[in-house]
């Protein structure tokens, strides 16, 4: 991919940015779902949103609804066309094709999965079960890591983050069967409590399907193993901060953090001997600690723990007492789900996640028309032209700084759509009949082709998403923003409409992936990808003062009593929603030349762009799945991604009339405006 050129000016046409399927664009809104009972000057999401809100049911195998699942759910029929139109006919054998069609088979034969149980693990129960001693837990570790199933520690390849030229080996903190240490460690909450009290019955249950003798007391270790774990883990929060996560260890300074560990052993097995010569630990406290536990936790324990997070990794692909267990606590217990997706769906997925690009190849030459593709870079073009713009006019940034910020904004680049190429996945082998054994292929193919990079330039071509997946990103270390086809429909993109609510929907959404690039976490990087302070001590105390505000603006939103926004968590996203939005505003008006935008449904311009924003945080959420996503997920819930991001920005006042006494009105010098 070339490097993005800045445009100098957004004088553009409309038409350069998009092109109409009617000689009347049309507005694009939801005006349906308006609730005129509630002002947008006192509620902006209730108002665009109030009668979806009402009236929207959360289907039964869904945790939560709106405009990403929908998306999501609207595109996985398009999936199983392809998938089952493989099915019908023959494919020489090798092909992706066939793979495809041979993996989603195997997951479809219900009969077999039963007639099978649990025998499709007799090998990996073996492996744990033959263990004399603890000497042996570093190469079951790298096992367990190579076949995809959770370890006290997780192993990966990627780019180093201090010199993003070359890959580095990460070992950073893992294995614990429950969403976050906060489900472990917090007493005083009473729902967290009781899911603790299910999750120990559950592990017992699985254990006990699998003929696991005495469950019910194994599984009580196991619980107190996962909580020695998590009391040692970092916190979501402090593994935010890439400089203090980046610890670049040679082997011996490896040894010494836990000397009792067979270190040398366990990179042996993982594959890593001779290909490196240090490693980066994300989090060295826990490493020390874990040390110790392991020399603590008796042998017969740790056996216990691996042959549980084997059958949890395991449990969907096998029989329908082993799923149907899985799903009630995961499901339903910490999501609050009532049904699990049709089998089909599910089986969609399992292909999604062995061989996604080869999925997403079909997907694309069916359902991605390339003008998409075409719009969408002008686009692009289009808001990285007004971030150059805006940074020049920062009145908080010295110019050193905004000089740096420049050059990195130079170094952009930009995917679009699908990958210029396609992963090779002729290395990866499926049995047909064989669902778990498939599954562990899979596994193990990708552990060995992101070992393979070691040593090797970097793969600039590579994607993190497949084509299908709704969703975009930015990654810090290739400096790049990157946008999967399934995301550019509506409402996050519509060709019949009129640029405002793109501008507000899709053009919000590259706003605020470039926004990533100077986040508090991307802004620690720079233009080549490489960690660096480049921010002079006052532009980062300016930056610093505006960042805290925003944690303390959404600290106060809580969606469910007693469980607040974690406004520390969520600081990254909230950075860019802001920043993404406001750049996005500027581009839409710049678009318009001076012109007045056209009133289309009684909205102007400026109204439809802030509610073409506003209608793709629509959603709903079941209450177990609430609680999971303030403990877990760096996002805001849907209802303060919209109402917490518009009461920042100036022209959402100016669009809606909103003044002094309206219950979403901000004093001027309250809101947090960084870009």
């Amino acid at each position: 991919m070339k490097k993005t050129h800045l445009l100098s000016t957004l004088a553009l046409s409309v038409m350069a940015a998009f092109s109409h399927a009617a000689d009347v664009p049309q507005s694009g809104i939801d005006t349906q779902y308006i609730d005129a009972s509630v002002r947008a000057q006192d509620d902006f999401f209730t108002h665009l949103n109030g009668q979806w809100l009402k009236t929207a049911v959360i289907p039964a195998d869904k945790s939560s609804w709106g405009s990403f699942a929908k998306l999501r759910d609207d595109t996985l029929p398009q999936l199983r066309g392809l998938i089952e139109e493989l099915n019908t006919k023959k494919h020489k054998a090798g092909t992706e094709e066939q793979k495809i069609a041979d993996l989603y088979a195997s997951y479809m034969d219900e009969a077999k999965l039963e007639k099978a149980g649990v025998r499709p693990l007799a090998g990996e129960f073996s492996r744990i079960r033959s263990l004399k001693d603890k000497k042996g837990l570093p190469a079951l570790i790298a096992h367990m890591n190579q076949i995809g199933v959770a370890a006290p520690y997780g192993f990966f390849v990627s780019q180093d983050a201090r010199e993003s030229t070359r890959y580095a080996v990460y070992l950073s903190q893992s294995g614990l069967g429950l969403p976050d240490r906060d489900y472990y460690l917090k007493k005083d909450d009473e729902r967290l409590a009781e899911v603790r009290v299910k999750y120990e019955a559950h592990i017992g249950k699985i254990l006990s399907l699998a003929g696991v003798k005495d469950a019910p007391a194994k599984a009580k270790a196991i619980l107190a193993l996962e909580t020695a774990m998590a009391e040692v883990q970092w916190s979501k929060v402090e593994n935010r901060d890439p400089v203090k996560r980046y610890n670049k260890k040679s082997f011996a300074e490896l040894a010494a953090l836990a000397p009792a560990y067979d270190w040398k052993g366990a990179l042996a097995s993982t594959g890593v001997s001779g290909k490196t010569d240090y490693v980066i630990v994300s989090q060295p406290s826990y490493f020390t600690a874990l040390d110790k536990i392991v020399q603590d936790t008796p042998l017969a324990t740790w056996q216990a723990y691996f042959e549980w997070q084997l059958l949890r990794d395991a449990a969907p692909y096998l029989s329908k007492a082993f799923a149907e267990e899985n799903f009630a606590f995961y499901g339903t217990v910490i999501s609050g789900t009532k049904e699990q997706p049709p089998r089909w769906k599910r089986g969609v997925s399992v292909v999604e996640g062995a061989i996604g690009e080869g999925l997403g190849k079909l997907y694309v030459a069916k359902y991605f028309p390339a003008e998409r593709k075409e719009r969408m870079v002008h686009l692009v073009q289009n808001l990285l032209a007004a971030y150059k713009q805006s940074i020049d006019t920062l009145d908080w940034m010295g110019a050193e700084t905004k000089q740096e910020a420049q050059t990195k904004l130079s170094k952009f680049t930009y995917k679009i759509g699908y990958p210029n190429k396609w992963r090779d996945y002729s290395a990866l082998q499926f049995t047909a009949g064989d669902l778990a054994g498939n599954m562990r292929r899979a596994s193990l193919f990708s552990f060995q082709r992101n070992l393979n990079k070691l040593g090797k330039p970097i793969d600039r071509e590579e994607w993190g998403m497949t084509p299908q997946t709704v969703n975009a990103y930015y990654r810090s270390t290739t400096n790049e923003i990157v946008f999967p086809a399934a995301i550019l429909q509506p409402p996050f993109f519509d060709a019949r409409a009129d640029d405002a609510v793109n501008y507000g929907a899709i053009g919000a959404v590259i706003g605020h992936e470039i926004s990533h690039g100077f986040d508090d976490k991307g802004s620690q990087s720079d233009g080549d990808g490489n960690l660096r302070d480049w921010w002079t001590a006052a532009d980062k105390a300016n930056f610093k003062a505006k960042t805290d505000a925003l944690v303390k603006q959404y600290s106060a939103y809580s969606p469910l009593p007693g469980y607040n926004v974690n406004g520390e968590l969520t600081l990254g996203e909230n950075i860019a929603d802001n920043s993404g939005v406001a750049v996005a505003y500027k581009a839409y008006k710049l678009s318009l030349n001076g012109k007045p935008a056209p009133v289309i449904d009684g909205l102007t311009g400026e109204q439809r762009f802030f509610m073409g924003f506003g209608q793709v945080w629509r959603s709903k959420m079941l209450e177990p799945q609430q609680i999971m996503q303030v403990k877990t997920d760096p996002h805001s819930p849907g209802q303060f991604r919209a109402n917490g991001t518009v009461v920042n920005q100036p022209g959402f006042y100016e669009a809606f009339g909103v003044k002094e006494g309206d219950k979403m009105y901000v004093a001027p010098e309250q809101r947090v405006i960084i870009w």
